[in-house]
């Protein structure tokens, strides 16, 4: 369903009355596009004291924007903040913000570079810490369309680890992304490999099978396209009572359509048989809701949910990664949701299973890189526009549509846009970690 209130701030009598009424002001979001891969504008590199990590420079000119130290239209500002280590040091991060932020170009990104606070030296624990309050909040005041994020790169580590996070962050893929905080591992997976790397940048998953459950519709189907466009050979799994829907998604991305429940005791076996040299991506999307008040739930209504969102997931994952059917090197991403971390009325069981989701992801992550090579990571997303939120209410389709930093809702293409970065070959350092793609929901953290 369009959202016909951002369609009346981008005209000149909508935008004089919302003001006048004090009403969001949301600014229309420009997404990738093969015409328009890129930010429009170089990026600006300041810091904050002495950096504490190497290759920055590098790592951010693999971006593909201009890097300059002066700039009067940026369209993304880097800031280096790995050195600051004391209270007296954040100083030097509002010196070197306060005169540059106005100057953001709209649309903008803000990426501030950390790193992990230290257990034993409590000084550069809070200066570090300190950091995520002030990128949540930067988050929530710049406007215009603009994103700010954190990036934690370990101390020792080379920047060059940071690749292709600065070049999601720092492009047109990640617009619906706010105020999140990115901690990255300090070895990769393979015992301190350096990250994979990318023949193609314009297919980076080529040679790679990926499979997509719930891929019919919605969410799943645009993670099925994202991935398709670049470069995998996708398998797209939805329940046999969405064949149809799920073969005319195939159809139309060259995809191979697997018709299956998930929850079905052979499911990791039915998988395994239809990639036969294994899966280099598998993205746990199936789900589905049962809502009701816990006082009003029965039994049944409650155990669905928990089977189809959390139990065969921890089922089938288990079972693939005992077989090898999901190779070393390979990415897992799993879907969470907001509802997860923030809660939501009428949703205990729905928030459960993707609160258990958020465990899944950091207990299996360390162990699954160790293990067998492979990266775990999860999005989270908010409120995003597709067929189930255009059934909700009006006022409460509204209220989650404006309750975040960039007051609309998101596009499904939003949440497998970040799925295709966790997917990447060289995203070895990302690992356990639990992306918000929810334009800086006021909910939750």
């Amino acid at each position: 369903m369009a959202d016909r209130y951002l369609h009346l701030t981008g005209t000149a009598p909508g935008r004089f009355l919302t003001r006048r009424l004090g009403l969001p002001q949301p600014a229309p979001l420009r997404r990738w596009t093969l015409e328009t891969p890129h930010l429009d504008g170089p990026l600006l590199h300041v810091t904050a004291g002495a950096p504490a990590v190497t290759g920055v420079a590098e790592a951010l000119r693999a971006s593909g924007l201009t890097v300059t130290e002066r700039a009067d239209r940026p369209a993304a500002i880097v800031l280096d903040a790995t050195g600051v280590a004391t209270a007296a040091g954040l100083g030097d991060v509002h010196a070197a913000l306060h005169p540059v932020v106005r100057s953001l170009a709209p649309g903008g990104r803000i990426v501030v570079l950390g790193t992990v606070p230290s257990p034993d030296d409590h000084h550069q624990a809070a200066a570090q810490q300190a950091l995520e309050g002030f990128v949540r909040s930067l988050g929530k005041e710049i406007g215009r369309g603009s994103t700010a994020q954190l990036v934690r790169i370990p101390g020792g580590a080379s920047a060059h680890a940071a690749g292709s996070t600065l070049r999601f962050l720092l492009s047109p893929r990640s617009a619906y992304v706010s105020g999140q905080v990115i901690e990255l591992t300090s070895t990769a997976p393979d015992s301190g490999a350096a990250p994979d790397p990318v023949a193609d940048p314009a297919a980076p998953l080529t040679g790679r099978t990926a499979l997509v459950t719930g891929a019919a519709r919605g969410i799943g189907a645009a993670v099925a396209s994202v991935l398709a466009r670049d470069g995998a050979r996708v398998i797209a799994l939805d329940v046999p009572g969405a064949r149809e829907e799920l073969e005319r998604t195939a159809d139309r991305l060259g995809a191979t359509a697997l018709p299956l429940d998930i929850t079905a005791p052979d499911a990791a076996d039915r998988i395994a048989a239809a990639a036969p040299d294994g899966l280099g991506v598998l993205v746990h999307n199936a789900g589905i809701t049962r809502d009701r008040r816990l006082a009003n739930m029965p039994a049944d209504r409650w155990a669905s949910v928990i089977e189809v969102n959390l139990d065969s997931v921890l089922r089938t994952t288990d079972e693939l990664l005992k077989a090898g059917t999901i190779t070393h090197g390979g990415r897992i991403v799993a879907t969470a949701s907001i509802a997860g971390i923030a809660g939501n009325t009428g949703q205990t069981n729905y928030a459960a299973s993707k609160a258990g989701i958020i465990g899944l992801v950091r207990s299996l992550g360390p162990r699954a890189a160790a293990d067998h090579g492979v990266t775990v990571n999860a999005v989270a997303p908010g409120f995003i526009e597709t067929k189930m939120t255009a059934a909700v209410p009006l006022f409460i389709r509204e209220a989650g549509r404006r309750m975040n930093s960039l007051s609309q809702g998101g596009l499904p293409v939003d949440v497998a846009e970040a799925v295709a970065w966790f997917a990447q070959p060289d995203s070895t350092a990302v690992n356990g970690q639990v992306l918000r793609v929810c334009g800086q929901s006021l909910l939750g953290a």
